[in-house]
């Protein structure tokens, strides 16, 4: 598979595209903006959808041993990528244990807009994949979190808090949006089957590509901000972590994906949920746990720097990976 035309046809992708515009428009300052409650909706329909699919083609499938060793796996895997990413942290840039924590959770959760995206050039591919998926997306949104207040507690109290693990921590993580409503659509889907998506396929099927364009348009708009914004706490250390750390986590996933006996596309997912970072369920938690951690190195870091290098290069990369260790 040549890894370039993969790369060519992503990035020339109404997708990719949306996404660049919303990146220019903000670096340059112009007025475009996507009002909040429209954002919101848009979130809200792409989980729902991405969610419902999901559920469907579980119906169709079956559980078997196979979905409940891989949404283990996507645990594990959430919760062991942070310890990788702190220490790549540590070597390479000398961030402080706090911050340095804060970050490497983001990386061990997942970013489900990647997720979408990936599942999207699956699509024009023409590549199948398990639809238990997106199960397993929930479930790597939330281990992260603990390893990341692990690391932060080892640190002593000459090296910033200990985080907070109370009982509006355990709401966040466990009553995050983003997580029931990509669960209960799950469900909803895997109990209504084939006949509830025949009722409602003219919603959530045909215009999901143009709403997930919308909304990378806002993300690069809200990415964009982020970058003009960092006020020096981001050096070009942190985003050469940035681009590093999406590959390994990406190796990681792979070698899990092969283990488990996953298809391409279901390899290529795993990948992508390995390699992502959140910037939506994780910074609502860091907040709450981690009041003193720098926002501005996290979420330019997630939102700024990895999330538009899968879009643009991780997810051609990752596929051409895949084929060349899986078959097509």
């Amino acid at each position: 598979m040549d890894i370039f035309a993969l790369a060519a046809d992503n990035l020339l992708s109404p997708i990719i595209l949306s996404f660049a515009l919303g990146l220019f428009a903000a670096l340059a300052r112009s007025e475009l903006s996507v009002p909040e409650a429209v954002a919101k909706g848009m979130s809200i329909y792409l989980l729902f959808a991405i969610g419902f699919k999901g559920g469907v083609s579980v119906a169709d499938h079956g559980l078997d041993g196979r979905l409940i060793a891989t949404m283990l796996a996507g645990g594990v895997l959430s919760a062991v990528i942070p310890f990788v990413a702190f220490v790549l942290l540590r070597v390479l840039t000398g961030m402080d244990r706090l911050n340095a924590a804060a970050v490497a959770g983001h990386y061990g959760s997942i970013s489900i807009v990647t997720f979408v995206a990936a599942t999207s050039v699956l699509q024009n591919a023409g590549i199948t994949s398990e639809g238990y998926m997106v199960a397993v997306a929930a479930v790597m949104e939330a281990p992260a979190i603990l390893s990341a207040l692990w690391l932060v507690s080892q640190g002593g109290k000459s090296e910033g808090s200990g985080g907070r693990m109370d009982a509006e921590l355990w709401r966040e993580i466990l009553l995050n949006g983003s997580i029931v409503l990509l669960v209960g659509s799950f469900v909803i889907g895997a109990v209504t089957g084939q006949d509830g998506l025949a009722m409602i396929e003219s919603f959530i099927v045909s215009p999901f590509q143009g709403v997930l364009c919308l909304f990378l348009l806002d993300m690069g708009l809200v990415a964009g901000r982020g970058l003009r914004n960092t006020g020096g706490a981001v050096t070009w250390r942190t985003v050469l972590f940035g681009v590093l750390m999406p590959p390994i986590g990406a190796t990681l996933g792979l070698l899990v994906a092969m283990v488990l006996g996953l298809s391409l596309g279901g390899a290529l997912l795993l990948m992508v949920l390995s390699a992502s970072a959140s910037y939506i369920a994780v910074p609502a938690a860091m907040r709450v746990a981690l009041p003193e951690a720098n926002p501005s190195i996290y979420l330019t870091l997630s939102l700024g720097v990895t999330f538009p290098f899968n879009l643009v290069l991780g997810i051609p990369l990752y596929l051409a990976i895949a084929t060349l260790m899986i078959g097509a």
